[in-house]
C-alpha cells in the first residue's frame, strides 16, 4: 500500500489535509484523522456483507469522480441501487441483463478504441465502470449468454470477456472499475481478476450503539 503524501497511483494513500491532490476520492478517515483517498483512480474492489455499505461506497466514490469530469457506466444489476445516475448527463446506466451485456461489448470496443489512440489521451476523460453486486451479475451473464448465444458465436460471453481485458488494460486507457464482490472477484468467470485490483476497501456494519467494538 502507498502511504505517502504524492502521486499514489497504486492503491491508497494518506494524505494531510490540503495536501489532497484534486483528483483524489476521498475513501475515509484514519484513526489519526488524516484522509485515506485514491488517486490516479486504480482499479477498486468493495467487500462487505449484506448492509456492509458496499452500495453507498460505490455511490460516494462514483460522484466524487464525476465531479472531478470522468465519465461512467453503472452497471445496477439490482435495477435500483443507482438510481441517482440515471438522468446524469456523464453518466449511463443500465440495469437488465441484455442492456448490461451490450454496455459492456460497447465498453470492449472503447477499449480497443482508447488503446489505439497510443496514450494520446489527453482530452479523454477518464472512464468508471460501477459494477454493483459483481458476482451475480456475472453469472447472470453468463446464463444469457448460455441462452441467447447461435451455433457460430464463441462459447465464452462477450460481455465477460470485454470486461476482463478492461480489467487487465483499461487502467492504460484511463479506464477504471469499482467493484462490489468478494475477494475472488468472480475468479470462477474471470480467472486471475484479483491481480488487476490494487485497491481493496472492506466495509461493514457499524456495530449497534452500546455493543462495543466488533470483535
Amino acid at each position: 500500500m502507498n502511504t505517502g503524501p504524492s502521486g499514489a497511483t497504486s492503491g491508497p494513500a494518506v494524505f494531510n489535509g490540503s495536501h489532497q491532490p484534486d483528483s483524489a476520492a476521498l475513501i475515509g478517515i484514519s484513526t489519526d484523522g488524516r484522509a485515506i483517498a485514491v488517486d490516479a483512480a486504480p482499479h477498486i474492489l468493495v467487500c462487505s456483507g449484506t448492509g456492509g455499505g458496499s452500495t453507498t461506497i460505490l455511490h460516494t466514490l462514483t460522484a466524487q469522480f464525476l465531479h472531478q469530469g470522468a465519465h461512467a457506466l453503472v452497471l445496477d444489476y439490482t435495477r435500483i441501487a443507482h438510481l441517482w445516475a440515471k438522468d446524469l448527463p456523464t453518466v449511463t446506466h443500465r440495469g437488465n441483463v441484455a442492456g448490461i451485456h451490450d454496455a459492456l461489448v460497447g465498453l470492449g470496443s472503447e477499449l480497443e478504441r482508447r488503446i489505439a489512440l497510443d496514450g494520446d489521451l489527453d482530452g479523454v476523460p477518464r472512464l468508471m465502470v460501477v459494477i454493483d453486486r459483481a458476482d451475480d451479475m456475472l453469472r447472470h451473464l453468463a446464463r444469457y449468454w448460455e441462452t441467447f448465444r447461435q451455433e457460430d458465436d464463441p462459447q465464452r460471453s462477450p460481455a465477460i470477456a470485454a470486461l476482463e481485458a478492461v480489467l487487465y488494460a483499461g487502467r492504460a486507457a484511463r479506464i477504471h472499475v469499482l467493484y462490489d464482490g468478494p475477494t475472488t472477484v468472480g475468479d470462477r468467470l474471470i480467472p486471475g481478476a484479483r491481480e488487476q485490483v490494487s485497491t481493496v476497501v472492506l466495509a461493514g456494519p457499524a456495530p449497534a450503539p452500546g455493543s462495543g467494538s466488533p470483535p
